[in-house]
């Protein structure tokens, strides 16, 4: 739930800054966090199949995050 918080949240502060802020210039398409809900989404059914496997998705999601997301501090030094 921590993945939709945080897409929840990105959304909002994009509807207030603009489509052309600083902010969603940075986010772009956001393909990380895309990547990390369509993970989550396809490991919580799989655990009740095959726990292997929902347990390498998420342990993908956590590597998929271990390398940081500089793209807003960036786009904030612009």
């Amino acid at each position: 739930m921590a993945a939709v918080g945080y897409g929840l949240t990105d959304r909002a502060i994009i509807a207030c800054g603009g489509s052309d802020s600083a902010v969603a210039r940075a986010v772009g398409s956001d393909l990380k966090g895309k990547i990390s809900m369509a993970f989550y989404a396809m490991a919580i059914p799989t655990a009740f199949v095959l726990q292997s496997l929902s347990i390498l998705l998420y342990v993908s999601v956590i590597l998929l995050w271990l390398v940081p997301d500089r793209r807003i501090e960036r786009a904030l030094e612009e």
